[in-house]
């Protein structure tokens, strides 16, 4: 808010802040497999690590070290140990009945047995053939995960016959973790800032000066003039509008009229303002700053003053950084203006478009 009167000009402070909260989310997490011998490197890759989850696929991956009789692979799901030897305890919640095999290289041909699988084993079948040493992927879909979260085993083996009967050929384990998704938050606060004073050093608020202004003695042949400045800045999305609204300068009922635009002319009543660096009078500055809002068109003419209650003075499109704006205001009278203390009371609002 802007307060003339008579000689002087004072300011208020405004500052608007608001803040809300963002979120962000990341995850989910990817395990990395452990290395054992024989069917070495293996590993295995889920699409999602968190505990009882459907849907999910995991990619299995192996060498097969060298020529062999392959008919089947068995891949267990375990809860107690990778050690293929030991018996395997099914995790709980853990179900790959529904599973479909989307994928395979390498060793290839093979489908999944559904009378040899079951809720956490399956078992990829084909004729026996001789399969020379290679890089084997198989990829499933519509797995559901462990139920609870921790350490969980995978083991590989191969064998020479159809059903994954008999003595294995080649076999490996591995371990893999269920853990819940990790949601990392942050706080991104919507702000506006918005301060006016006399002066404002740079674009630091805390600096705004002492609200008073020095407008002189009014006078028909000379041109009174003072100055308000204003930095605005806000990461609103649509930008920022600010406008002013008030009257012209009074002195009980006699009035100084407000200008509809145009040029500064002692000896007439006038009250008007604008955004710029002019010459006639010598006062204001151009809008500066790291910022992109710009100024109304009807204030934004180099001696040319104007002043209309609720008019846009400045505003931007998009979030903007620091501006400053310097708003000048000149006051004339004829010869024969009632003699008093004439004031007005200027109030500046600035919103952000969020």
């Amino acid at each position: 808010m802007v307060r003339l009167i008579g000689k002087t000009a004072r300011t208020r402070l405004l500052i608007a802040l608001i803040a809300v909260s963002l979120c962000l989310g990341m995850g989910p997490f990817r395990f990395s497999p452990l290395y054992a011998a024989q069917l070495t490197p293996r590993a295995l890759k889920v699409s999602d690590a968190d505990g009882g989850v459907a849907n999910v696929t995991y990619n299995v991956s192996f060498t097969i070290p060298a020529l062999s009789l392959v008919g089947s692979v068995r891949i267990q799901i375990c809860s107690n140990t990778s050690i293929v030897d030991d018996s395997c305890m099914a995790p709980v919640g853990f179900d790959a009945l529904g599973a479909t095999l989307s994928a395979q290289n390498g060793a290839t041909g093979f489908t999944i047995s559904a009378a040899d699988s079951t809720a956490n084993e399956i078992v990829l079948t084909r004729p026996p053939v001789m399969q020379p040493s290679t890089a084997a992927d198989y990829t499933f879909t519509g797995v559901v995960n462990p139920t609870n979260a921790g350490s969980y085993y995978a083991r590989i083996l191969t064998y020479a016959s159809s059903n994954a009967s008999g003595a294995y050929t080649d076999a490996g384990g591995l371990a893999f973790v269920i853990l819940p998704s990790l949601s990392i938050s942050t706080e991104v606060p919507p702000y506006l800032t918005f301060c006016l004073g006399e002066s404002i050093t740079n674009f630091d608020c805390n600096t705004a000066a002492e609200p008073f202004s020095d407008l002189g003695n009014l006078s028909p042949n000379l041109a009174s003039a003072a100055q308000s400045q204003a930095v605005i800045a806000t990461n609103a999305g649509n930008g920022y509008s600010m406008w002013v609204s008030g009257t012209t300068m009074t002195s009980g009922n006699n009035v100084i009229s407000p200008m509809p635009g145009g040029t500064s002319q002692p000896g007439t009543a006038q009250f008007g303002l604008n955004l710029r660096a002019n010459t006639n009078p010598v006062i204001g500055q151009n809008a500066a700053g790291p910022g992109a809002g710009t100024v109304a068109n009807n204030y934004n003419q180099q001696n040319i003053f104007r002043f209309q209650s609720g008019d846009t003075l400045v505003s931007a499109l998009t979030a903007d950084d620091y501006r400053k704006y310097t708003i000048s205001y000149i006051v004339n009278i004829p010869v024969n203006q009632p003699g008093g203390v004439y004031s007005t009371t200027l109030t500046y609002v600035c919103l952000a478009n969020f």
